[in-house]
């Protein structure tokens, strides 16, 4: 699949760990919320994609609503 925005195919795969953390002050005592995607990125734009993995967006929905207080 071609980058979205330069149409480049000089892309790479990398892992990573992103921290999900909920702002406000009445979040501060929300726990931040870990993924482990891979990431795909463009090595001539910077573009970058990454799809959370199913077994996290339950968590994540959930952990969103409580801190939101909204449905997710």
């Amino acid at each position: 699949m071609p980058c979205p925005c330069c149409l480049s195919s000089n892309q790479a795969e990398f892992p990573s760990e992103i921290n999900f953390r909920f702002p406000a002050r009445k979040n501060w005592t929300t726990p931040t919320f870990w993924v482990y995607p891979k990431i795909l990125v463009c090595l001539d734009c910077g573009v970058s994609l990454f799809v959370t993995p199913k077994e996290d967006l339950a968590r994540l929905a959930q952990t969103h609503q409580r801190a939101t207080g909204m449905a997710a």
